[in-house]
């Protein structure tokens, strides 16, 4: 019991946290801080190539593979969407990721603009196997990460 809570103690310090299996494979998981991209993005290119759509639901993520999907979760409202990660960002310190607004308004963050997430990525969600690979793979160091003694 003590070690369950030192664990969720963990969780609640660090943006970056550890997998953990479910269903049988590793989970890619982040906490922190969600905004969304304001209406002078539209239109612009993201690191994929692509076009900026608000009414997709697309994300930007520093460290999510791009084209990678994942699901956001809004743990005040209990509301969570899944977006594909099309951009590279946010580059304000605590937060994981920058949803368009569409996604943001079915999390109801649009009010405040920042909410507090959950970011999982599965490898079996993944496109293609080279995204679910890359997802496996950082699940699986950040579940060695969190297994790993502390000094």
């Amino acid at each position: 019991m003590m070690r369950a809570v030192a664990f969720m103690i963990s969780l609640t310090m660090f943006p970056m946290i550890a997998a953990a299996e479910d269903r049988g494979e590793p989970v890619l998981k982040q906490r922190g801080e969600a905004s969304y991209y304001g209406d002078e993005f539209e239109g612009r290119k993201t690191a994929t190539g692509e076009r900026f759509d608000q009414d997709r639901m697309t994300a930007a993520s520093k460290t999510l593979p791009l084209g990678s999907k994942a699901t956001v979760t809004n743990p005040e409202t209990g509301k969570s969407v899944e977006v594909e990660i099309n951009d590279r960002g946010p580059y304000v310190k605590g937060r994981v990721v920058d949803l368009t607004k569409k996604a943001a308004e079915k999390l109801d963050m649009t009010e405040d603009g920042t909410a507090p997430v959950t970011v999982e990525a599965r490898p079996s969600q993944q496109p293609d196997p080279e995204v679910r690979d890359e997802v496996r793979e950082k699940a699986e160091a950040q579940e060695s990460r969190r297994k790993a003694p502390q000094p």
